[in-house]
């Protein structure tokens, strides 16, 4: 059976193409240490896992969203409570650390943001060779200034947030949506994205042949292709 010939390649931003140092789960898990909250490396993927799971538009945060619509710390706090449980914190104790680890967090978690090296590279080839290119975010607010601040934005054909069109991954509005902006069928589409809840979820359901951008090895069981670096593209397209 001959696949289609893929068309365009759809990228998530954050944690796909757009990356921070330190990440934010570094910090946090350094902090937890520092308190003597103890734990394995298990317990760290799981929480990992966790926060990917979360912020794919999941029933917790729509919940924690409502609650905590004017309240950005009291978010914040719940956050830090939610992800310790996640860790493997019994509830009572999570509760009583959240608030100082949520200061903690906002205090000193002040990464740098930097692109892997090969991307320019990379995307540069995939325009020459003629792909539609797309950014689909789950941001609230476009980022069309933040591309151009990345030195991304000629790359790209569209880029698209979910805020935009009120649908956030994995929900197949948000696909059918950047499908139109890009022109092609999903069967002509590749999806790539760090986030497996959101990214592979909701790609696959769309249609869009997902690809798993996992540098780190989080997901190592996914019945989907996985890349570990851009530079696989270009192979893996041919």
């Amino acid at each position: 059976m001959t696949r289609t010939k893929i068309k365009a390649i759809l990228f998530d931003l954050d944690g796909t193409l757009r990356h921070h140092i330190p990440t934010g789960d570094e910090v946090f898990m350094e902090y937890l240490k520092s308190i003597g909250v103890k734990y394995s490396e298990e317990d760290k993927i799981r929480a990992v896992h966790w926060e990917h799971y979360y912020f794919a538009s999941s029933p917790e945060i729509k919940e924690d969203g409502k609650i905590f619509k004017d309240d950005s710390k009291g978010f914040w706090v719940n956050y830090s409570k939610r992800r310790m449980v996640a860790v493997g914190l019994p509830e009572a104790r999570a509760v009583e650390l959240a608030s100082a680890v949520s200061d903690h967090m906002g205090k000193n978690y002040k990464p740098e943001v930097y692109i892997p090296e090969e991307v320019p590279f990379v995307l540069a080839g995939l325009k020459e060779a003629g792909y539609v290119l797309g950014v689909v975010t789950n941001r609230e607010d476009p980022v069309h200034d933040e591309l151009k601040n990345l030195n991304l934005d000629s790359f790209f054909n569209f880029s698209l947030a979910g805020g935009e069109v009120g649908s956030f991954k994995p929900e197949l509005r948000i696909f059918e949506q950047a499908l139109e902006r890009a022109g092609t069928s999903a069967a002509e589409t590749m999806y790539i994205g760090d986030n497996y809840f959101a990214d592979i979820i909701g790609s696959l359901r769309a249609g869009l042949r997902p690809v798993l951008y996992d540098p780190s090895h989080l997901f190592p069981d996914v019945e989907c292709t996985v890349i570990r670096s851009f530079d696989e593209l270009p192979d893996l397209l041919n």
